[in-house]
């Protein structure tokens, strides 16, 4: 079966003017020429997405879009018709949000939260910035400190909107971020600071106990997170190579390795220090 707003792997079945036909004994879709690879056989597997071309045809395409079906994305209006408003995804066709599904007037040039989902009535993909009807946490089976997965949504008054595995709604506060440089549509790796009685959701975005760190350990791990879980120091470096990358003495670097080390928050080797 072919998935509307997915990645497909499908069998090359003849080759046409007009491009590739992809599929299996019971459907296929074109893969215009414009797409198609310079060397392949019948029988040969490609993977491409499919969505509906601009005469609500299913088409496939090699592009990749900024977002599949069932999922949240950043995305600008490119125009506006009497009818709604069409994002860019990264696509030919642009992805289309109807009025009734703005949370406010959207406006050309400007960018918007969205989930995309098949509208079961005209089997279109279609978006939505009315994100919150599509998260729930009635069931939640998640625990405290778990790791889940993040996606940025919309900023508040009192922090970040974030969606949790892709299902539930959370909360990260201003207050437990060490640096304010999330954007909409960032997808990252979080942590669950609290289950509120009301079941919502209180996200951090490091581990749990990371925010007792003193303010030069802090800096140390900020800096490690930066530079993927590794910095060239350790306690016989130069005093002047510490202070030109970390901005402190080696007397205050090496008490504060101490510290997270003593967290078994990193761990030291001869070539420097790794986040655990």
């Amino acid at each position: 079966m072919i998935e509307i707003g997915q990645y497909n792997t499908l069998e090359i079945l003849r080759d046409t003017q007009v491009g590739l036909f992809l599929g299996d004994d019971e459907y296929d879709v074109l893969l215009p020429n414009k797409y198609v690879p310079k060397h392949f056989e019948i029988g040969d597997t490609l993977t491409v997405f499919v969505y509906l071309d601009h005469e609500e045809r299913p088409v496939a395409t090699t592009l990749k879009p900024y977002v599949t079906v069932d999922d949240f994305a950043f995305l600008e209006v490119s125009y506006i018709n009497e009818f709604g408003a069409f994002l860019n995804w990264g696509l030919e066709k642009d992805l289309f949000v109807p009025f009734k599904e703005q949370a406010y007037k959207m406006q050309v040039g400007k960018r918007y939260f969205v989930y995309v989902f098949l509208d079961d009535k005209t089997n279109r993909l279609v978006a939505s910035s009315k994100t919150n009807q599509f998260l729930s946490n009635n069931d939640i089976t998640l625990s405290v400190n778990e790791e889940v997965e993040l996606i940025i949504g919309n900023r508040s008054d009192i922090g970040y909107n974030v969606v949790v595995n892709k299902y539930h709604l959370g909360l990260i506060y201003f207050t437990d971020l060490s640096n304010d440089n999330l954007r909409p549509g960032d997808k990252m790796m979080g942590y669950i600071k609290n289950i509120r009685p009301d079941k919502k959701l209180d996200i951090v975005l490091e581990k749990p106990g990371y925010s007792r760190v003193e303010p030069n350990s802090k800096k140390i791990l900020d800096k490690l997170k930066a530079n993927k879980g590794f910095i060239g120091l350790h306690d016989k470096s130069d005093p002047e190579d510490i202070k030109s990358v970390l901005g402190m003495s080696k007397k205050i670097f090496k008490k504060a390795v101490g510290l997270l080390y003593k967290e078994k928050i990193i761990r030291i080797e001869s070539d420097g220090i790794y986040l655990n």
